[in-house]
Formats: C-alpha cells, sequence, structure tokens
C-alpha cells in the first residue's frame, strides 16, 4: 500500500501542449507530445495513448497535468521524459487538465 510520503515524491505539474504529431511506430495508437512546463522546465517530450479522445488539432494550447520527475523512458523512436496524466475511461484515455488556466509549471498542491 502507498503512503502519504510516497505522494510528496511525485512532482506533478501544469504543462501546456505546443506541438502534437501521430506516433506511426508505437505499438498502440498514440500521439507525440511536447508540452511547455514554462521558464524552470522548458519544453518536455511524451507519448500519450489520446487517440480516441482527441484529435491532432484539439491539443496544441491545452493544459495538462504531467508527472516530470520520472527517468526518462524510451518508447519506440522517442525519449519520453513526462507522464501526461489521464484517466482510462469508457471513451477512451481522458487527459487531466485544470479547471481554470494556469501558469505553466504550476505544482499539484
Amino acid at each position: 500500500m502507498a503512503v502519504f510520503e510516497d505522494f510528496l515524491k511525485l512532482d506533478i505539474r501544469v504543462g501546456e501542449i505546443v506541438r502534437a504529431e501521430p506516433f506511426e511506430k508505437a505499438r498502440k495508437p498514440a500521439y507525440k507530445l511536447w508540452v511547455d512546463f514554462g521558464e524552470e522546465l522548458g519544453i518536455k517530450k511524451s507519448s500519450a495513448q489520446i487517440t480516441q479522445c482527441y484529435t491532432l488539432e484539439d491539443l496544441p494550447g491545452k493544459q495538462v497535468l504531467a508527472v516530470v520527475n520520472f527517468p526518462p523512458r524510451q518508447v519506440a523512436d522517442i525519449q519520453s521524459e513526462v507522464l501526461v496524466l489521464g484517466t482510462y475511461s469508457d471513451q477512451g484515455v481522458v487527459l487531466i487538465t485544470p479547471d481554470l488556466p494556469v501558469q505553466k509549471g504550476d505544482k499539484l498542491g
């Protein structure tokens, strides 16, 4: 069972998707995302299996929450640097987003 101290180890921040492309080399349908976390962290890459709920046109400008302190993970031909968060819902993966616009890099607290 996880304890509260485990949760505190996660650095979860708000980023803004600035670029999205098809990820044709992924085993499951996915997009390549470039997410801007502001001055401190900059732009990070990620792979996201969100093709059932989002088109490429939906994504630029969308704010999302992501874990930014996991080690990078090689996914096919990209180095995924952050884990963009979403829920596994009946319609597919739905991104976790702030209810109101916030600053890039804001921490979940």
